[in-house]
């Protein structure tokens, strides 16, 4: 990320601070921002000059994404500081060629039938109004005015391909373009779902040829959820059962294996089974939480936390406290935002085998539960695993059979679209530099899998 870039993209953003707000208001709003507290002295300019002077360069993307969240500003700043943000993503390419196939391809009269909503999804993404002379007295030479003349008024002035030149939609980042494929498939922009999956259909031979896919991912409202996933894996598909918080091997049947619903038989409260549509966002605390207080009947949010917290807490290992330490650190260091982040869903089942290892034989699944898993935003998921002495010795020895073991498993897991992430038993210790090494790994898995709002405590 180009950090000298970003904090001159910035600066003026930051400085329209001192004209919103008061002196006595200012502190707070550049705490809420994520800056340091400005000095008391000096004017309401200087006072927010002197605090974005003194905000460290590692702050600056956590800044940067509160102020697209938070402050009004223009389209052209917008998407500038956007880019500079979404370059550090590692997002799919999507060459021009693709998106001008693409551009043939689409009927502008299937995602133009709400004009409204249709230009609402421009505005997010595009660069549509500028403050020239012309513009000022004629709207209509403006890009804006063009695209209702060309595009709404006059149906056929323009092909699609026109309107995606005059958008600069060729030149555009990887994930802008993908963001503006997700909303032309999007119910908020179309709401007729065969035509949302008429053009998911329609671009999806081209995004394919690239390595990529719009696919559906989940719900919203009724509506499909279209999302650009990579194709070149396994991953990216939609969960369809989620069996966690159980350090013991559940007893599992199927209700209706036709419909692959599965029955928790015995001690169902030794499980928990989360069992509603897995959206686009993957599954936050919040998900989580709304899911616990309608599960149980709480009529306060507060009590549904802090007894949903204390249910997975109770499934981790008595005997791994890293593990414990790792969970207790993610909610700690993120409690500010952690409603909104994605949930640390702890002992996941991956494999189940109604045959004990021994009994398969070498045909047995090398790796039953995970030790944590987050499912991230556009289908993505992310395994975290806690290596005691176990993984790697036996005995008190080496144990190179061991070690190859849990390296296949992982092969396997990310060949099936999962990317793991290890902890040595020695790397989660309780002292404060397990503290400082944590907020740093989960700042850089976030940021690279594009979750954004980390307010630290």
């Amino acid at each position: 990320m180009d950090l000298v870039v970003l904090r001159e993209l910035l600066q003026p953003v930051i400085g329209s601070l001192g004209s919103g707000n008061t002196h006595a208001t200012l502190g707070e709003a550049c705490e809420r921002l994520g800056l340091p507290t400005p000095p008391e002295e000096g004017t309401k300019h200087e006072r927010v000059s002197a605090s974005f002077a003194a905000l460290p360069d590692s702050d600056l993307p956590l800044v940067a994404r509160r102020v697209l969240a938070d402050v009004a500003m223009e389209a052209r700043a917008r998407n500038a500081i956007q880019d500079v943000l979404w370059a550090a993503e590692s997002p799919l390419v999507l060459p021009t060629r693709t998106r001008r196939e693409i551009a043939r391809v689409l009927d502008l009269a299937d995602v133009v039938r709400s004009p409204d909503r249709f230009m609402a999804l421009l505005s997010r993404l595009w660069v549509l109004d500028d403050d020239s002379f012309v513009t000022l007295f004629n709207p209509d030479a403006g890009l804006r005015g063009r695209i209702s003349r060309h595009v709404i008024r006059n149906p056929g002035d323009w092909s699609t391909e026109e309107l995606f030149d005059n958008l600069g939609v060729f030149e555009a980042s990887d994930r802008r373009f993908a963001l503006f494929l997700e909303g032309l498939a999007c119910a908020e922009v179309v709401l007729d779902e065969p035509t949302q999956r008429a053009i998911a259909g329609a671009v999806n031979p081209h995004l394919r040829d690239v390595g990529a896919e719009l696919r559906e991912t989940g719900i919203a409202g009724g509506y499909p959820v279209f999302s650009v996933v990579s194709t070149r894996s396994q991953g990216n598909r939609r969960p369809k059962n989620l069996i966690f918080a159980s350090p013991t091997k559940p007893d599992i049947r199927f209700r209706d294996a036709i419909d692959n619903e599965i029955e928790i038989v015995g001690d169902a409260d030794a499980v928990l089974v989360y069992d509603r549509p897995i959206g686009a966002d993957g599954i936050r605390w919040c998900d989580l939480q709304a899911w616990w207080k309608e599960k149980h009947g709480f009529q306060g949010d507060d009590e549904a936390k802090r007894t949903l917290y204390g249910r997975l807490r109770r499934s981790l290992p008595e005997n791994s406290p890293p593990q414990i330490l790792l969970f207790d650190l993610y909610h700690d260091i993120f409690r500010a935002s952690v409603h909104e982040l994605p949930a640390l869903l702890p002992e996941v089942w991956l494999h189940w085998d109604p045959k004990t290892a021994k009994a398969r034989g070498k045909e047995a699944l090398l790796r039953f539960r995970m030790d944590f898993l987050l499912l991230l935003p556009r289908g993505q998921r992310v395994v975290l695993e806690v290596d005691g002495s176990q993984h790697y010795s036996s005995d008190g020895r080496p144990d190179p059979t061991a070690y190859a073991a849990n390296m296949r498993a992982d092969r396997d897991l990310k060949l099936s679209g999962y990317e793991v992430f290890r902890f040595g038993a020695a790397d989660l210790q309780d002292h404060p530099q397990t503290r400082t090494m944590v907020q740093r790994f989960f700042e850089d898995l976030f940021r690279a899998f594009g979750v954004t709002d980390l307010r630290t405590a």
